[in-house]
């Protein structure tokens, strides 16, 4: 997207009508496209969905003009497609968090597992029994556990997802605090 391009009112109103030439049609697609995107990014584990949403929204306004007259199909589907780029431009410039025991120093591996251990016990039973379930298996193997685990929730895959990314982050949160105590 260029850097100096500003949402216009009469951009805007030229999304909505690619939307959907009725006027209240276009609105309800619109909010179902963002509310999908929103969902999207943050299944992916992105802190910012909202905003990540609303960059693929600017992005497909701004680029309206040229793809307009060519572009068949669902207007959604177009959106999803620059929402893939957006998350992968995303991911690359977020700093990846290490992970707990991540580290050659052996007594600082010996101080996180501890404070892992310390931090799951701490978990309530349905959480613990959750993510240590949802870690195990490894390629394929993992893909069929993890179906057969959200069917036993009697959840969907993606809120299993959810679930198991907020309980590791806050796992980490607790690892991370108790390194710091320890070392203090």
């Amino acid at each position: 997207m260029k850097k100096d391009w500003v949402l216009t009112r009469e951009s805007f109103e030229a999304l909505l009508a690619w939307l959907d030439p009725d006027r209240e049609g276009a609105a309800l697609k619109y909010e179902t496209v963002r509310l999908r995107l929103i969902k999207i990014f943050a299944c992916r584990g992105c802190s910012e969905a909202e905003d990540l949403a609303d960059e693929t929204i600017n992005r497909v306004t701004s680029k309206l003009p040229e793809i307009q007259a060519s572009y068949t199909g669902e207007p959604a589907r177009y959106f999803y497609g620059v929402a893939n780029k957006i998350h992968l431009e995303y991911m690359r410039r977020k700093p990846v968090p290490p992970l707990p025991v991540a580290t050659t120093d052996h007594e600082q591996a010996e101080l996180e597992y501890a404070c892992l251990d310390r931090c799951v016990a701490k978990l309530p039973p349905e959480h613990r029994g959750l993510v240590l379930s949802y870690y195990q298996e490894e390629k394929h193997a993992k893909i069929e556990h993890r179906k057969l685990l959200a069917a036993r929730l009697g959840i969907a895959a993606n809120a299993l997802r959810i679930r198991a990314h907020r309980i590791r982050a806050a796992l980490q949160q607790c690892v991370k605090e108790c390194v710091q105590e320890s070392a203090a």
